[in-house]
């Protein structure tokens, strides 16, 4: 089987991608980031899709964004009830551009020529690192910076959820075997994994469950 890195937060997108990675066919190597994020609840979700959906391995790897804060993710900075304009404070400076070069050096190591994430630019949060542009930048840059890209076969990064909706996203995830009551999406999660139900993430996956006609697996804290 052909070995692929996927980067696999705990959350509805990137579960939906390891079991679309599965599909084609992939040896999937699950790659986790503890960047110093406000709850870790995320990444125990993350280990029990691995396992659930059936990844060749799933690693852990630990960055310390919170050092350089500029996040409500990483810093003492209250994160915001759903709504806004403009990048919300919930972006966490530079992280999807951080773990996909995490997720190419070790697939460098495994001699993998394929990365895939769970970015969407359709029901999301306006993050910049999150569009299509984004993702074709980095695929370019990874083929110029690697040895696999100067040598090699080349480095392919996936991004196969980026055009749908969290309607689409719900029903491929089911049409694939995708427990979400295993995942975790809230920005402000408690140790159990239990979603607040106000912030941004909370509303676009409740939103994304009800435009799919699907009873929404979503554990709450009490009063959500």
């Amino acid at each position: 089987m052909k070995k692929a890195v996927a980067l696999v937060s705990g959350g509805m997108d990137s579960a939906v991608v390891l079991a679309i990675a599965r599909e084609q066919g992939f040896a999937v190597h699950a790659l986790s980031v503890r960047y110093g994020q406000r709850h870790t609840s995320e990444l125990d979700a993350a280990a029990r899709v691995a396992a659930a959906l059936g990844a060749a391995e799933h690693k852990t790897v630990a960055i310390d964004l919170r050092s350089i804060g500029g996040s409500a993710l990483t810093d003492d900075i209250e994160v915001p009830e759903a709504g806004g304009e403009g990048i919300p404070v919930t972006y966490v400076p530079a992280r999807n551009t951080i773990m996909l070069s995490v997720a190419l050096g070790w697939a460098e190591v495994l001699g993998a020529a394929d990365i895939f994430c769970g970015v969407n630019a359709v029901d999301y949060s306006g993050y910049p690192d999150c569009r299509p542009e984004f993702v074709e930048a980095f695929e370019r840059l990874a083929n110029l910076a690697t040895k696999a890209g100067v040598e090699g076969a080349g480095i392919r990064v996936h991004a196969p959820l980026i055009r749908m909706g969290k309607d689409e996203i719900v029903r491929e995830g089911l049409r694939l075997g995708v427990d979400f009551g295993q995942t975790v999406s809230c920005y402000r999660a408690d140790e159990q994994g239990r979603a607040c139900g106000h912030c941004d993430a909370c509303q676009l996956r409740a939103a994304g469950f009800a435009a799919a006609g699907v009873a929404d697996p979503t554990r709450y804290v009490a009063g959500a």
